[in-house]
């Protein structure tokens, strides 16, 4: 017997179990669908089984992985897509942002350039 340490759990698992399904005893080290008294269940009783419930196992296993991969790429894809989305927005807002605060800056100016003209102008008529 030998011992496989996954995720801070140890498993007792045959060294012929080991040899002769390697493939499944990743599948059940890896399933989320099982905790972890449940996988070392299925590695104890795995030498009584039969090939064909072994293939059986694997299967389940084996789709369940896949069909898994399948959910995290397609919400990968979604997740991107709306990070685009948001990326889009968001930099949409930080210009208006920036022109509405140019606008101000530049009325500002004017406010000055004006206040400065006419601070001239009565300075200008105080000499006459």
């Amino acid at each position: 017997m030998a011992t496989i340490k996954h995720n801070g759990i140890t498993f007792t698992i045959s060294e012929e179990i080991q040899q002769n399904h390697s493939e499944l005893v990743e599948l059940v080290l890896h399933t989320e669908s099982m905790d972890s008294a449940e996988k070392q269940y299925w590695f104890d009783i795995l030498p009584s089984m039969t090939n064909e419930q072994v293939q059986k196992l694997y299967d389940i296993l084996d789709t369940e992985r896949k069909k898994l991969q399948e959910l995290e790429e397609k919400y990968q894809k979604e997740i991107e897509s709306l990070n685009e989305k948001h990326l889009s927005e968001w930099q949409n807002y930080q210009q208006k942002k920036q022109s509405q605060k140019m606008k101000k800056q530049e009325a500002n100016d004017r406010e000055s350039e004006t206040e400065g003209a006419e601070s001239l102008i009565n300075e200008a008529a105080s000499w006459v």
